[in-house]
C-alpha cells in the first residue's frame, strides 16, 4: 500500500474521494434532523391545529353555501284583501370557471331569457366566482332553460313581488326591487317589517359546476310579517275610478283624492294620477311613481278661507252674522289689490264663506294679530308633515307670522302664499268635522277612535260646519257636491299656479275639500284637480262632482244612516255659471 493510500485511510476517506471532517458531518445530520423536525411540526399542526383551513380548502372544491330567500310579509287592507304578495320565482347561476357555453348555447338561453346573447356574456365575462345568468323567471321558463342541458347552469327558486290591484294601489304600495327589497312607498317604509332573514344551505357540486345535493341547512330563513293598511280596497277602486273619470274628462296634468274617517283618522282611500302599474314597469318614467297626495305641494286658494274665519271666530273679532263690507269687490292693500270676481256689498261672514269673497276673507283675516292667524293655521296642521308614516311626504309651506307683510296675510286668508298637500288640506278639514279637533293620519289600520289635538273651540268649529253647509247649497259655489240622502258640507278652491315670480294666467289647481253626513260626520273627501283644460277650471264645477259620486258611493259602501231625504239635492238651472274668486 502506498504512503498516500495509508494517510487517506487515517484521515476517515477513502482513496480517491473527498474528505468530510467530523464537524461537516456533524452539521449536515444535525440540519437534515432540523428539516424532518419542521416537517413534523407542521404535519402536526395542520392535523391538530388548523385542521379547520384544510377542510374548509377541501370543501370549497366540492362544496357551495347558497342563501334561503326568505318569504316577504304581505300587505292587506283593513279587511285583510291581499294588496302585495310574493310568488316563487326561479334565478338561473353557475360558477364562471365551471360553465361550459357555446355560442349556439348563449343564443338559445338568450331566447328564452328575453335579452340578447350579448348581454348574457358580458354577464359571465365580468363575473369572478359567481353569476346570475337570468333573475325572476317563471317556474315554466327556468324548466326549459335547464333542459338545454348547459353544464355548470344551476337553478334557485326565490320570490318576486305581486301587486293585484296594479295601477289603483301604486301609489301607496309603492314596489321591491330584484332582491325583494322595499324601493317606494310602503314597500320601502316597512322594510324592516316585511323582509324576512334570509337563510343559507351548504350544497355539493359536482365537476361541471351543478349542484347535486344538499349536505345542510347552515341556517333557517325567518319569514317577513304581514301588515294590514287602513286602505278600504272597495274604497281605494271607487276614489281611482272616479278621479280617473274626472282627469279625463278635464284633460287635466294631475289629480288626487283622499278619503279619511273622521274619528279613527284613518286614510281609507289615496288615489293619485298619472298612475303606473308596478308588476310591469321597466319603462316607467319617475314622475308617475310620485305619491303627488304626500309628495306635492299647491296653494290651496279659497279651500283656506274657513281657518281664516274660524281664527276671526275664536278670537271674537266677529260672529257668524257680523256683516262685512266688501266694497264692492275691491282692496287696495299698499300698492296691490285684492279683487272679487262678482262684486258685491255688505255680506255676512257667514256669506263670505258661502260666497267665497276674498276681500271678505281679507278684511275678516286683517282684524287679527298676524301671529293669531299663523297660530290657528299651524294647530290645524299646515306647515308640518302629516306623518302618514309614508317616506317622503312633506310639510308644505307656512312662513313665520313676523315675515308678513298686511299684503301677505291678506292672501294667506284665501290661500294664497301658503302651500299644502292634499292629505294636509284633508285632516285640515277634520277641526271642523269632529267638532274643534285635529285628528292624526295613518295608512295602517287602527280600528279604533283615536284623540285630536284641540284645535278651535266647539262652537267655532260647529259654525263654520254651518257656512259650509251652506256653501254646497244654492246660492254657494258648490251645489254640484251635494249627495243624495246626506246633509254635506265642504268648500271650492280655485287658485292660479305659481309661474316663475308671479302666477300664470291660464293655469289653475281646482279643488274640493267636504265631509259628510254633516249632522254627524263620517268620512272627509278631498280632491285636487290639477290643470284642468277642457273649458272648465272652477273648483266648484271640476271637483266637486267628484267628490259627490264618491262621498255619496262610500257612505253607502260603509252603511252610514242617511240625514236627508233622497230627493234633497237642488241643482242650479241648466247652463247657469257658478264661479268662486280666484
Amino acid at each position: 500500500m502506498s504512503a498516500s493510500a495509508t494517510l487517506a485511510r487515517r484521515r476517515g476517506r477513502a482513496p480517491g474521494g473527498p474528505a468530510i471532517s467530523g464537524v461537516r458531518a456533524a452539521v449536515l445530520f444535525g440540519g437534515l434532523a432540523l428539516l424532518f423536525a419542521l416537517l413534523g411540526g407542521r404535519s402536526l399542526y395542520l392535523q391538530w391545529f388548523d385542521n379547520a383551513f384544510l377542510q374548509e380548502r377541501g370543501a370549497a372544491r366540492y362544496s357551495r353555501e347558497l342563501e334561503l330567500p326568505a318569504h316577504r310579509g304581505r300587505i292587506v287592507d283593513r279587511h285583510g284583501e291581499a294588496l302585495a304578495v310574493s310568488t316563487p320565482v326561479k334565478s338561473l347561476w353557475a360558477f364562471p370557471g365551471q360553465l361550459e357555453m357555446t355560442d349556439d348555447d348563449f343564443a338559445r338561453l338568450a331566447r328564452l331569457v328575453d335579452v340578447r346573447p350579448a348581454v348574457l356574456k358580458k354577464r359571465v365575462d365580468d363575473a369572478d366566482n359567481f353569476v346570475y345568468l337570468a333573475k325572476l323567471l317563471s317556474p315554466e321558463v327556468a324548466e326549459r332553460a335547464l333542459a338545454l342541458r348547459i353544464r355548470g347552469l344551476n337553478e334557485e327558486t326565490a320570490f318576486r313581488r305581486y301587486y293585484p290591484g296594479g295601477e289603483v294601489t301604486s301609489h301607496v304600495l309603492g314596489f321591491t326591487g330584484d332582491r325583494d327589497a322595499g324601493q317606494e312607498g310602503i314597500e320601502l317604509a316597512q322594510q324592516a317589517w316585511l323582509a324576512g332573514v334570509p337563510g343559507s344551505r351548504r350544497v355539493i357540486i359536482n365537476p361541471r359546476g351543478e349542484a347535486v345535493e344538499d349536505v345542510a341547512s347552515i341556517r333557517a330563513p325567518q319569514e317577513g310579517r304581514d301588515l294590514a293598511l287602513s286602505l278600504d280596497s272597495r274604497l281605494q277602486y271607487l276614489a281611482f275610478r272616479e278621479l280617473k273619470a274626472a282627469v279625463e274628462a278635464n284633460r287635466a296634468k294631475a289629480g288626487g283624492l283622499v278619503i279619511l274617517d273622521v274619528q279613527t283618522g284613518e286614510i281609507l282611500a289615496l288615489a293619485n294620477l298619472p298612475a303606473y302599474n308596478p308588476n310591469a314597469r321597466d319603462r316607467v318614467a319617475r314622475e308617475r311613481m310620485r305619491n303627488r297626495a304626500l309628495t306635492d305641494v299647491f296653494e290651496p286658494g279659497s279651500t283656506l278661507k274657513p281657518f281664516a274665519v274660524a281664527a276671526a271666530l275664536d278670537a271674537g273679532a266677529v260672529r257668524p252674522d257680523t256683516p262685512v263690507a266688501t266694497e264692492g269687490g275691491r282692496l287696495t292693500i299698499g300698492s296691490a289689490t285684492v279683487h272679487d270676481a262678482h262684486p258685491a256689498g255688505t255680506l255676512t261672514v257667514e256669506q263670505v264663506i258661502q260666497k267665497s269673497s276674498n276681500v271678505g276673507a281679507a278684511k275678516i283675516a286683517l282684524k287679527l294679530p298676524a301671529q293669531t292667524l299663523w297660530q290657528k293655521l299651524a294647530d290645524a296642521g299646515f306647515g308640518t308633515p302629516p306623518k302618514t308614516g309614508f317616506p317622503g311626504e312633506v310639510s308644505g309651506r307656512l312662513r313665520p307670522a313676523k315675515s308678513w307683510k298686511p299684503i301677505e296675510q291678506a292672501t294667506i286668508s284665501y290661500g294664497h302664499g301658503i302651500s299644502v298637500n292634499l292629505v294636509q288640506l284633508a285632516r285640515a278639514y277634520t277641526v271642523f268635522a269632529t267638532g274643534g279637533e285635529l285628528k292624526p293620519v295613518t295608512l295602517f289600520k287602527t280600528g279604533a277612535p283615536v284623540a285630536g289635538r284641540p284645535a278651535v273651540k266647539r262652537e267655532t268649529a260647529l259654525a263654520v260646519r254651518r257656512m259650509l253647509e251652506l256653501a254646497v247649497l244654492p246660492g254657494g259655489t258648490a251645489p254640484r257636491a251635494q249627495v243624495p240622502g246626506y246633509r254635506v258640507a265642504g268648500k271650492t278652491g280655485t287658485a292660479h299656479k305659481l309661474e316663475g315670480r308671479g302666477y300664470a294666467a291660464d293655469r289653475y289647481v281646482s279643488s274640493f275639500v267636504g265631509f259628510a253626513p254633516a249632522s254627524n260626520p263620517r268620512i272627509v273627501v278631498a280632491v285636487m284637480i290639477d290643470e284642468p283644460s277642457a273649458g272648465q277650471y272652477y273648483g266648484g264645477t271640476v271637483a266637486a262632482p267628484v267628490f259627490s259620486a264618491v262621498t255619496g258611493s262610500a257612505l253607502r259602501m260603509l252603511g252610514v244612516p242617511t240625514d236627508a231625504p233622497v230627493d234633497n239635492v237642488i241643482l242650479p238651472p241648466e247652463g247657469a255659471e257658478i264661479r268662486e274668486e280666484t
